[in-house]
């Protein structure tokens, strides 16, 4: 298949390979908008399977989506892992005719269900001779197993932290949408802590477990809730549209606790909040790194223990707390917790290294390595 030379200084095509987990999305969605925002004319498509919340994330933030066959590894040897390769060389093929369609430029990489399809079919095929160049970003601090294949042959490696397990990678943080990475808290917190009821002298500690909750944290923080209130702390705590929380009948005069299952504004959130407590995935460590917040870091106790490792460079910086799920109790809640909301002092100078610690312009750096990418390669195809 030929290769048009008219584009090297035209509009290019991005393919988006981040669908599955809004871990994997939200970042895409973030890139995307910077990718607009620099290059108005860009064509920008992102690769899901009918599973994934792309399906929903994506057409509301106004993109195309193509749904290609979902590839999961089984952890286990089932007959999934036997259809495995059937269903490998079924999305690899759906989405070389997708890169074909859109002529694409450039694949950004993110990682899970559709990105190893992705990787792979960048690299050609019989019928199609073209390789396409890869940009691989990893969000966690242990790579995946899709973003390790990826970056043995991608053109850049980017990453939201130092040696996440991949080869050449450049720390550019966690992108994170426009809406985030702009907000000041400073000057939207009389408004935001009126939306909550809160007063505008409040000491106001955010409790959130991602967008299912959290039941451990839910636990801890409501059996503290009393003397959270004797503190003269308010709290605002988002439990999860799954869960329930048991709090106690409040006194007259307590401080409000405003407990809602999801809460539609984060940023107000964020602008209303002195301190978070919250599970340590990329997203979550991202965004309140991002708006200077800083934040009790409670990861997630399964897994690789990669939700500890994402919070360590803001805590190492001053940013923050780590503390396991069983030590998260409601003695620490209303010990430590309630502590260190009354230490203006000290609250002051983890807000200014939380801030210190994050990277609201990674979406922008992001996009900038993919226009780089693209163009390079469109020059070196010219005949």
């Amino acid at each position: 298949m030929g290769r048009s030379t008219s584009r090297v200084n035209g509009p290019l095509s991005v393919v988006l390979a981040g669908g599955g987990t809004a871990g994997h999305v939200e970042p895409a969605m973030a890139v995307a908008d910077a990718l607009t925002a620099l290059e108005p004319d860009v064509r920008i498509t992102a690769l899901g399977t009918h599973r994934g919340l792309e399906t929903r994330l994506v057409p509301e933030r106004g993109y195309d989506l193509e749904l290609i066959t979902p590839v999961p590894l089984p952890r286990k040897l089932t007959a999934d892992l036997l259809r495995l390769p059937v269903r490998v060389r079924r999305a690899v093929k759906e989405t070389r005719a997708v890169l074909d369609t859109v002529d694409a430029d450039v694949i950004i990489g993110f990682g899970g269900y559709v990105a190893v399809p992705a990787y792979l079919a960048a690299r050609g095929g019989p019928l199609r001779r073209r390789r396409v160049p890869v940009v691989v970003h990893e969000a966690n601090a242990s790579a995946g197993w899709a973003n390790k294949l990826g970056a043995r042959s991608a053109r850049r490696v980017l990453s939201a932290v130092a040696e996440p397990g991949l080869p050449r990678a450049e720390v550019v943080g966690v992108p994170v949408r426009e809406a985030i990475t702009s907000l000041d808290r400073t000057a939207l917190r009389g408004k935001a802590r009126a939306h909550f009821g809160f007063a505008d002298d409040a000491k106001v500690l955010l409790v959130f477990g991602g967008s299912q909750g959290a039941q451990s944290i839910n636990r801890a923080v409501a059996a503290a809730a009393k003397d959270l209130a004797a503190a003269g702390i308010s709290v605002l705590h988002a439990y999860g549209r799954k869960n329930t929380l048991d709090l106690p009948e409040p006194t007259d005069g307590d401080p409000p606790y405003v407990a809602v299952p999801y809460l539609d504004r984060m940023d107000l959130a964020y602008a209303a909040a002195d301190l978070a407590i919250c599970r340590s995935g990329a997203m979550t460590v991202a965004e309140v790194s991002a708006v200077g917040l800083p934040a009790v870091y409670v990861p997630l106790p399964i897994g690789n223990g990669e939700q500890r490792l994402n919070a360590l460079p803001v805590v190492n910086q001053g940013g923050g707390l780590v503390v396991d799920d069983a030590d998260l109790t409601p003695k620490f809640v209303a010990d430590t917790v309630a502590g260190l909301l009354a230490d203006d002092r000290r609250l002051t100078a983890m807000t200014a290294a939380a801030a210190m610690a994050g990277h609201p312009d990674a979406a922008r750096k992001v996009a900038e390595v993919a226009i780089e990418v693209a163009r390079n390669n469109s020059r070196k195809s010219r005949p």
